[in-house]
């Protein structure tokens, strides 16, 4: 990769302000910059995870430490969610990318955003608590693996959506990536060996950048007006959705 190593920092920082403010977008936006340089999906996948490794925990010790986190929902999506990242790391080496079932996915995603924005604009919002946390972290680990992020896109956006206060989602979804990230990682390097040593600079790259923009995101997230918090995300995942539909089916 013959592309300059502060190309990836940046874009590691501008990612990670954006997935830890808002509890989404992290993998989707480097592994979108890194398929457009022409990078293979699995190595894409793999290398965005190795470098999220680290910003994720990061990010995650940040929204402890800020009083971000809700410690049951913590709970409830950890496990299931390492193990479907593991089976998505798995599938994506065998170059099954998920293509068919992405148009699916992001039309679901795109709902929620709406939804999202509905809930957002009511004068009246009620807390609730989420439902079906375990298929839904495993759902989201899958996803998250298979297209190189979207743990925060499905994880965050369904637990906001069914009513949970945004600032703990986002806080709570952000903390359980890093055991969602290190299992998809740990993966691919033992499947793939020689990531490390032929794809540096990007991990590198993308490490430092995320890791500068981690603790600026958690703040952030705490200061952010709750109903402006939830317009954000629910306007990022409807351009996301739309963009990959619209990639999808063209």
């Amino acid at each position: 990769m013959e592309t300059n190593i502060f190309i990836f920092i940046i874009a590691g920082f501008i990612a990670q302000m954006i997935d830890g403010a808002l509890g989404m977008a992290y993998g989707v936006s480097c592994n979108t910059f890194l398929l457009s340089l022409g990078v293979p999906p699995a190595i894409a996948s793999a290398s965005v995870h190795s470098a999220e490794v680290f910003t994720t925990a990061i990010s995650g010790l940040s929204h402890f430490s800020l009083g971000n986190v809700d410690r049951k929902l913590f709970l409830m999506l950890v496990i299931p969610g390492v193990l479907g990242g593991i089976l998505g790391a798995y599938v994506l080496t065998l170059d099954k990318g998920g293509s068919i079932i992405k148009p699916f996915v992001s039309a679901y995603l795109l709902v929620m955003g709406c939804l999202i924005l509905w809930r957002a604009a009511r004068k009246v919002y009620e807390h609730k608590q989420p439902r079906f946390l375990i298929p839904l972290g495993a759902i989201g680990g899958f996803f998250d693996a298979i297209g190189g992020g979207g743990w925060g896109p499905i994880v965050t956006t369904t637990v906001i959506a069914q009513g949970h206060n945004p600032k703990l989602s986002i806080g709570s979804v952000n903390a359980t990536e890093f055991f969602v990230t290190f299992a998809e990682a740990a993966t691919f390097i033992v499947i793939m060996p020689a990531l490390i040593s032929q794809h540096w600079q990007i991990i590198v790259g993308l490490l430092i950048g995320g890791v500068i923009g981690a603790p600026l995101a958690a703040y952030a997230c705490k200061k952010l007006p709750t109903r402006l918090l939830m317009a954000l995300v629910g306007i990022l995942i409807i351009i996301l959705s739309i963009r990959t539909i619209y990639l999808s089916l063209a």
